[in-house]
């Protein structure tokens, strides 16, 4: 089957003006595995709309040579509000300006509600169960009303991919090596990605917090798994990932091309489109837990001046930046080292140079849960 361009309208924020979403399909629908890719929920986050192109393109040759074998769904623009939002010419994208909040925080849970429905209805067989809870969390989905636009484009979106098996969340850092961010439960597909991909570091969640996009895609699974497993077997069955594609300024075609080919081969080998991969990757470094990550905190305002640069292993208590006083007060005392709580890579930093007092802007992943970290904390607000 062809691929088709479907449009979902989003609700006009002002007479005379309404955004939409483009969603393009390849396969057959209800197809097996079904994935779903989407870029730039925070819209000032560039590079996964260059990858999503690339992306669209090897979609478009596996489908002219019969190689879909599943569904493939690509949002190659998942954040039309955010790009919208210019002040004194730069694009700020992260945050919805009608005070909704962060983007990809407060994404519709719909595991309570799917829980109640699905009490008394699982068996023993493990495929009957997942297509009851897909059927169940698309019903629920459907009965779910947003009136704000951005409301209502986190409602569309999450729509198109909570019955998926395969979900691509594409963002990027500020200054960043490629990382991933997914569910403990699932490792081995984050690995197995993030070799693909040739990612610098795996960072696994437990429970995120905020549900953020790949947590209400795939969280309903593992919550539901534990609140049914005396009912019948509950498979993990979406596999949901954040790929960090690195700095914002990291867009150009070679990256992009080659990031797109990774998640195509990742798909042949997951049996989405058919086709020869190549031999697999070497596996990538061991994964980080999320509370192992240290994440350096302005104590004031300043300059920042790094010690230490991207991809650098840093060792607790090793000073990574300096944060400097521009004014020179007090005299001699202008500079504040800034240490590591942590040894590990330095894989992540805020792109400014100027930061405000409590502005997060360096991220280190060590293997030990540090005690001042706290389960369902993301890294940035």
């Amino acid at each position: 089957m062809p691929a088709t361009t479907d449009r979902i309208f989003l609700p006009a924020p002002a007479p005379g003006t309404q955004r939409t979403l483009r969603v393009h399909r390849y396969g057959v629908p209800g197809a097996r595995p079904k994935a779903y890719f989407q870029a730039a929920l925070h819209a000032d986050e560039i590079p996964g709309l260059l990858v999503a192109q690339h992306l669209l393109r090897g979609l478009e040759r596996a489908d002219a040579e019969g190689r879909m074998t599943g569904e493939v769904v690509v949002v190659p623009v998942a954040n039309p509000i955010g790009l919208s939002q210019h002040l004194n010419g730069r694009l700020l994208g992260r945050f919805d300006a009608e005070s909704t909040g962060n983007f990809n925080r407060g994404f519709p849970d719909l595991t309570s509600a799917a829980l109640d429905r699905l009490r008394g209805t699982l068996d023993a067989d493990p495929t009957a169960n997942v297509a009851r809870i897909r059927e169940t969390l698309r019903a629920v989905w459907a009965e779910q009303r947003a009136v704000r636009e951005a409301e209502a484009l986190k409602l569309a979106l999450l729509g198109l991919a909570i019955d998926a098996d395969f979900v691509f969340d594409l963002h990027c850092d500020g200054e960043a090596l490629l990382h991933l961010y997914a569910s403990r439960w699932q490792t081995a597909e984050a690995r197995d990605l993030g070799a693909e991909l040739g990612a610098a570091t795996l960072l696994l969640e437990e429970e995120p917090g905020g549900n953020p996009f790949d947590e209400a895609c795939a969280g309903p699974w593992w919550k539901l798994r534990a609140a049914l497993a005396a009912e019948g077997p509950v498979p993990l069955a979406c596999f949901a990932t954040t790929v960090e594609l690195r700095g914002q300024a990291d867009v150009n075609d070679a990256d992009a091309a080659g990031d797109a080919a990774a998640l195509l081969r990742f798909l042949q080998r997951r049996g989405v489109i058919a086709g020869e991969p190549g031999p697999p990757p070497e596996p990538c470094g061991e994964p980080t837990p999320l509370e192992g990550v240290d994440v350096l905190t302005a104590p004031a305002a300043g300059v920042l001046v790094y010690h230490k640069p991207l991809g650098a292993w840093v060792k607790a208590g090793e000073v990574v930046a300096d944060l400097v006083d521009p004014s020179g007060e007090p005299p001699g005392a202008a500079r504040t080292p800034m240490y590591s709580s942590t040894s590990g890579l330095l894989f992540a930093r805020a792109a400014e140079r100027l930061v405000r007092p409590g502005q997060k802007f360096c991220k280190v992943a060590g293997q030990v849960p540090l005690s001042y970290r706290q389960a369902g904390k993301l890294l940035g607000d």
